[in-house]
């Protein structure tokens, strides 16, 4: 129950932290109706260190250590999202039949990769850390106390398509 509660506190938390759009419509359920997000300049450079923020709150809350962003699993994170984005399908293997553990290799990632969290939305980046924290595989990779590190990286397709790619490593 009180795991319950803690989740159910983080989600209100995460989802007041998501950016608001003035006068959104309000669909028959109540619920604001889906916008395509768009990822702006101060949007793009933003992300890395909100998604980290939230990630280390959560982490804070089980009592796991923070995390620290890696540049070489954001740039292994942005080649998957691209490379999804160009096959079509939001999955665990490169078009190359690349893995999670050799794109960290190839990015020059030097540590062992915990895990690989993949999506693909319309919605912006705490939307998606949400709905990752909902899923217990994908939260386990988000919590996983061994982790040390992360990278967050996206590709944005012109249709506002948005491909997510998170990795964690120690």
């Amino acid at each position: 129950m009180k795991q319950l509660l803690f989740l159910a506190a983080i989600g209100l938390s995460l989802a007041a932290c998501a950016p608001r759009t003035p006068g959104a419509q309000m669909g028959p359920d109540g619920q604001p109706i889906p916008v395509a997000y768009t990822i702006t300049g101060p949007e793009a450079a933003a992300i890395p260190g909100r998604v980290l923020s939230q990630v280390n709150m959560l982490r804070a809350g089980s009592g796991a250590p923070p995390l620290t962003l890696d540049p070489a699993l954001n740039a292994a994170s942005a080649a998957h999202s691209r490379d999804m984005a160009a096959q079509n399908r939001a999955w665990h293997f490169g078009s190359d039949g690349s893995s999670p553990l050799d794109r960290a290799q190839r990015a020059g990632y030097p540590g062992q990769l915990v895990g690989e969290n993949i999506s693909e939305s319309y919605e912006n980046d705490i939307a998606t850390l949400q709905a990752w924290m909902q899923a217990r595989d994908t939260r386990d990779v988000i919590m996983d106390p061994v982790a040390t590190t992360l990278g967050i990286a996206w590709y944005q397709e012109p249709s506002r398509k948005i491909w997510w790619t998170l990795l964690t490593g120690k």
